[in-house]
């Protein structure tokens, strides 16, 4: 079993996949922290540096913007550890979506042209998707199936079956949706970091206000506004990026769905006999 299918069994098991996301968190924390220990702040610091030697050499050198020092206050990183952790819980979705896909590409019915299902043969077919891989029973397209399949062999009617169809499509669809919280969490929390951040910085600016009044040096004024754009401009732009992800996530799960139910059209009820 590899890496991709380890990972479908913890996503079918709702505790484990809880927990999954829970460690992933923790792991790109750890993974973010020691970057900015080891390059961002310490860079972020010397171009401070740089800067302040060249404007110190020539009055009219006009300082350049670096991002590493428009992220490196502790708001952009816990912006940027939520955005990977977002795009990292997505990326997984899509992974499971191309599994469930997958099936529907290998023909997973795999009928003879012309072939038909009677009501007693519905136990034989389900019996093909009992051998599938647990992760892979648990995903959409075998579990619409099996909905129409159990609905034919009990009531002997086609059009039961059909609605089963489209009743379990929207059950899913539902499901899938359902199953995205934590990364609409994720897309909810980037701004209201920023916002932290924004209220941190001008709160910093105003209470070293009184001190700037009577000093010639505005430093302690402008760092603290400093950060309250920095951490907007930041944690605005890594929620565009997400937004993004997660709409594309959404299509990718909603068109899986809609394919899932016209596949089940096409192989499955149009071969359905009662007699």
């Amino acid at each position: 079993m590899n890496v991709s299918d380890w990972l479908g069994v913890l996503q079918t098991n709702k505790t484990l996949d809880r927990f999954m996301s829970i460690a992933l968190l923790l792991v790109v924390t750890l993974v973010v922290q020691l970057t900015y220990a080891v390059y961002v702040r310490p860079s972020a610091v010397e171009w401070r540096g740089q800067q302040q030697a060249l404007v110190d050499a020539d009055s009219k050198y006009k300082p350049t913007r670096s991002i590493l020092v428009v992220i490196a206050e502790p708001e952009p990183e816990t912006s940027v550890i939520v955005t990977v952790w977002a795009l990292l819980l997505a990326g997984l979705r899509v992974a499971n979506a191309k599994r469930s896909r997958k099936l529907l590409e290998d023909d997973i019915l795999q009928l003879q042209p012309g072939a038909c299902i009677l009501p007693d043969d519905a136990r034989d077919h389900l019996r093909r998707f009992d051998q599938l891989p647990k992760h892979l029973q648990e995903s959409v397209v075998p579990r619409v199936l099996k909905s129409a399949l159990k609905r034919f062999g009990a009531t002997r009617n086609i059009q039961d079956a059909a609605t089963t169809v489209h009743h379990s499509c929207e059950i899913e669809a539902t499901r899938l949706d359902a199953e995205l919280s934590t990364i609409r969490f994720a897309v909810w929390s980037i701004p209201a970091i920023g916002f932290v951040g924004t209220v941190r910085g001008l709160g910093e600016a105003l209470e070293s206000a009184q001190f700037v009044l009577n000093s010639t040096n505005p430093a302690a004024l402008t760092s603290g506004l400093g950060l309250s754009f920095n951490s907007t401009f930041t944690a605005l732009t890594l929620c565009i990026l997400v937004m993004y992800v997660f709409h594309e996530l959404q299509l990718v799960q909603d068109r899986l769905v809609l394919d899932t139910e016209q596949y089940a059209e096409d192989e499955l009820i149009s071969r359905l006999r009662t007699t």
